[in-house]
């Protein structure tokens, strides 16, 4: 888990990032629903998204009501009621229980406007699959939309905190006061996921083109899933905030970034932190402790420059380290680093199996039946496919490598006793050196076979 932001760092940052935004609604005549919603439920931490016309990816984290302003319920006509709550397979690359299942929900679309929904759907997916990892793996994922039908279209929030729309999500800009942060009812959230098959993932769109967007990146209790990361469907660069926000969620990874003259963040003291990505150890005692990273310490990284250990990182300016200097856990727009790419794939397979059979594993095969499985593609630069191996009793089969069927006939029994037929499929990314992350790279199904 990331290290909570302290009460200084949340007060310091309202004010540094947020004080046209305080301004603005102390100039209000009125209180404003949609700035300062009633704290009707337990609260959450969410990470507040980077400036709109800055670099970073994040500006600390902050607690908000879990729930929304309580309202009356919305009216819907007829034809909207039924529409709203259907769900529809965006992407399927396999059965719920061997993918990466993702549930994309969006919030101020009205039902003449489902179909704007779903094209927002599909390019804020392709704007993911466009960054390393998920472009090569796009197959471990499965992407299901939920039709959330608004009564009114648009959010609140949008364009001026006086605004204040019913929709189905009750997503709100200027959540505690701060413009750009994108806050959701969660457990209406929760009530619209739970209508899809099985969600590992969370992504609510925003029928807007307001910069902005929120990291909830507490995993579901309930529903399983990892996170929750908000955006504006048509604004440019809110994709890329919730790209980050799923290397909070997948790939447990720290945020990178920093607060210069900050209170209480001057220094970090503390004892060494769980994420993969931060460090209080330098290059060189990394290295010699054999610790974090130190297998990338050297390695040319996509997001720029070299694996190292550079001071400033978890909101520190000193006493942490990060990987490299400006990846997409610091920057928006960028890449993530080596040690992130290994994180993320990590993240992926603990959701996606490599291997799923077609052939009923539950009953004996016999001589007539064929052992079949599917087996994703990955769509690696280098053309790098998984490894299929077939086992039987144990011992590997090699002359039905890379194949992903096998006839029983063809395993040249010579006995009646019962055996056991495997076939395993193991992902050999250059991108993973953790060896127990490696480990968790490969997936197995298994039948009893007899003569």
């Amino acid at each position: 888990m990331r290290p909570a932001v302290r009460p200084a760092l949340r007060t310091a940052l309202a004010a540094m990032c947020a004080s046209a935004a305080l301004l603005a609604a102390t100039a209000a005549s009125a209180p404003v629903a949609a700035a300062d919603p009633p704290r009707r439920a337990a609260a959450v931490e969410v990470e507040i998204p980077g400036p709109e016309h800055g670099g970073e990816a994040g500006s600390g984290h902050v607690r908000v009501p879990a729930a929304g302003p309580a309202k009356a319920a919305s009216r819907l006509s007829d034809p909207a009621r039924a529409a709203d709550g259907q769900v529809t397979k965006m992407v399927g690359n396999g059965p719920t229980g061997d993918r990466l299942d993702v549930v994309v929900i969006g919030d101020g679309y009205t039902a003449d406007q489902l179909g704007q929904f779903h094209a927002d759907a599909r390019a804020k997916w392709a704007e993911v699959t466009a960054v390393e990892p998920y472009t090569t793996y796009r197959d471990l994922f499965n992407v299901w939309t939920v039709d959330a039908v608004s009564a009114q279209s648009g959010v609140s929030g949008d364009p001026g905190p006086d605004t204040v729309r019913d929709t189905a999500l009750g997503s709100y800009f200027w959540c505690e006061s701060i413009e750009r942060l994108l806050c959701v009812d969660q457990p209406k959230v929760d009530a619209y996921v739970a209508k899809a098959p099985a969600a590992d993932l969370v992504i609510v769109l925003a029928n807007s083109a307001k910069y902005g967007g929120a990291g909830y990146n507490e995993p579901s209790a309930a529903l399983g899933y990892e996170g929750i990361s908000t955006a504006s469907a048509g604004h440019p660069k809110s994709g890329q905030v919730a790209i980050h926000e799923t290397g909070h969620s997948l790939g447990k990874l720290a945020d990178e970034y920093f607060y210069p003259g900050v209170p209480d963040y001057e220094k970090y003291t503390g004892p060494e932190p769980a994420e993969s990505n931060t460090s209080t150890l330098d290059a060189g005692a990394m290295a010699g402790q054999r610790a974090k990273w130190y297998r990338w310490l050297g390695e040319p990284s996509p997001d720029g420059g070299t694996v190292g250990a550079y001071e400033g990182g978890g909101y520190y300016v000193t006493g942490l380290y990060r990987p490299t200097d400006s990846s997409l856990m610091r920057v928006l727009g960028k890449p993530f680093n080596l040690p992130g790419v290994e994180a993320m794939i990590g993240g992926f397979h603990r959701h996606a199996h490599l291997v799923t059979p077609l052939t009923p594993t539950d009953r004996v095969l016999r001589l007539r039946n064929t052992a079949k499985a599917a087996v994703p593609r990955l769509a690696a630069p280098d053309g790098r496919q998984l490894a299929v191996r077939w086992y039987l009793d144990g011992r590997e089969l090699k002359r039905f490598a890379g194949r992903t069927e096998v006839r029983v006939a063809d395993l040249w029994l010579l006995d009646l006793r019962g055996h056991k037929l495997s076939v395993t499929a193991e992902d050999r990314t250059p991108a993973v050196r953790d060896p127990a992350v490696a480990r968790t790279l490969t997936s197995t199904a298994t039948w009893d076979v007899r003569l």
